[in-house]
């Protein structure tokens, strides 16, 4: 048995380590961005001078050739499904039993004018780093174009070699189409505190041209026209699907796939930023283009191929991300515009830098959704708090549970508890106290409303 896996992200590198435990298969991964599987999300930290490639790599070199994994650097012109063989652009066809197609994304483009020209990249691979480093020594403003979290993370890249940066984003607030308006505010305040150009609620029009091809400035549809040498175009990313639009694999904005990453040819199947599910339940994404899922779709597709009943179950949402130095995470669903049926519990600190969010359910008060800013919490326990059902006082009343950073215990449980008893508008009051340094929840007690 041959398995191939297009793409060495972390998806295929999941399937390939995954499928090696259960089988002694002959297994082939081809990848034409790198020639080992690298951290894409330490990508930032390359530029930013405090990690080398190298130290990107999970695995030492050698970990390929000790697990009996093929390394091909080379890239899949086509597929031809029916004879199961792949031709590659320069080696010699390869022919598979089972193929996975983890292609992952690429940024998107909108067909603005000028978006083709030197200097003009997403930042999403090796390549867009490289182009980056290039274009960065002799750059005087870099236009970001895009308000998503790699757009944030440009900004910080450009921002640690004191290259003044212009940001635009359409929407009011910051990412405002995923988080609430106050964490929006929030981070609108992080940015500007780093002396980043946010131009709210300002799209981009047009790319200008210098005589040599390089970008030389950008038109936004306030027709003010900016200075810059590198423009990112970071509004956001689109499954990479390029290589099967023309098989017969079937696709719509990624390739299709059921819960056992199953596409519409046998033996082939699809995993990661590149496959949209045809059967997923109301309210769930179709695509899941973020690390942590493409890892558990990837665990989930080994045991797929290895003759197991298995299907892809994510479980309750998780997302974290950095913006500067505010962390955020997210369990459940926190949706930008709070639902009908549920409340919302909101609390943030007189420095307007941290904050907790905690959506519930108006009929039982059972907790849907969590968002933290610059505060450490436990994914293990928030996901079972929402599995089980647990209530919004249940889960402020057991709120040290779920803390582990040590420069947030202690110091904000009492505040939480302070601010929902002055404006909780329900019966339910907590009362906790101090001890040995941690906050330990002592009563909890329903008083009447007077």
């Amino acid at each position: 048995m041959h398995l191939v896996i297009i793409g060495n992200g972390i998806t295929g590198t999941t399937v390939a380590r995954h499928v090696r435990k259960l089988k002694d298969w002959k297994i082939t991964m081809i990848s034409s961005e790198s020639e080992h599987f690298y951290s894409r999300t330490a990508l930032m930290y390359i530029y930013m001078g405090h990690m080398k490639y190298k130290h990107t790599k999970p695995y030492e070199d050698w970990f390929w050739k000790k697990n009996k994994i093929d390394l091909v650097f080379d890239h899949v012109d086509e597929i031809n499904t029916e004879q199961k063989k792949l031709f590659l652009k320069k080696g010699e066809p390869i022919h598979y039993d089972k193929l996975v197609l983890a292609t992952g994304s690429k940024p998107n483009k909108f067909g603005w004018p000028g978006q083709d020209l030197d200097g003009v990249q997403g930042m999403y691979s090796l390549q867009d780093l490289e182009l980056m480093e290039k274009y960065s020594d002799d750059t005087e403003r870099a236009v970001i174009v895009g308000g998503g979290l790699i757009g944030i993370e440009a900004a910080e890249m450009f921002h640690s070699r004191n290259i003044p940066v212009t940001f635009l984003i359409r929407e009011k607030n910051y990412w405002s189409n995923v988080l609430p308006e106050d964490e929006a505010k929030l981070v609108n305040r992080e940015v500007y505190s780093n002396h980043i150009d946010l131009r709210r609620e300002t799209s981009l029009k047009e790319i200008l041209p210098d005589e040599n091809g390089r970008v030389r400035a950008i038109v936004t549809d306030k027709d003010e026209e900016i200075a810059c040498q590198i423009v990112m175009l970071t509004a956001g990313v689109s499954p990479n699907i390029d290589l099967v639009r023309d098989s017969e694999i079937e696709t719509n904005r990624g390739v299709l796939v059921n819960h056992r990453l199953e596409t519409n040819i046998e033996d082939v199947y699809a995993a990661g930023d590149c496959a949209e599910f045809t059967d997923a339940a109301a309210g769930d994404p179709v695509i899941e283009p973020l690390w942590y899922t493409g890892k558990m779709q990837g665990q989930a597709l080994a045991k797929v191929l290895a003759g197991s009943d298995e299907k892809y179950e994510r479980g309750i949402w998780f997302n974290s991300a950095k913006f500067f130095d505010i962390e955020y995470h997210t369990y459940g669903r926190v949706p930008a515009n709070l639902p009908e049926d549920q409340e919302t519990f909101y609390w943030e600190h007189e420095n307007g830098r941290k904050c907790l969010r905690i959506n519930f359910n108006k009929e039982d008060r059972s907790i849907t959704g969590v968002n933290s800013f610059a505060m450490r919490l436990r994914h293990i326990v928030f996901e079972r708090w929402i599995a089980e059902g647990k209530s919004l006082e249940y889960v402020l009343e057991n709120f040290g549970e779920a803390m582990f950073d040590p420069e947030f215990e202690g110091k904000h449980h009492q505040e939480i508890l302070d601010f929902y008893n002055q404006h909780s508008t329900g019966s339910e009051k907590l009362k906790i106290k101090r001890k040995k340094g941690l906050f330990s929840l002592l009563q909890f007690r329903r008083t009447a409303k007077a």
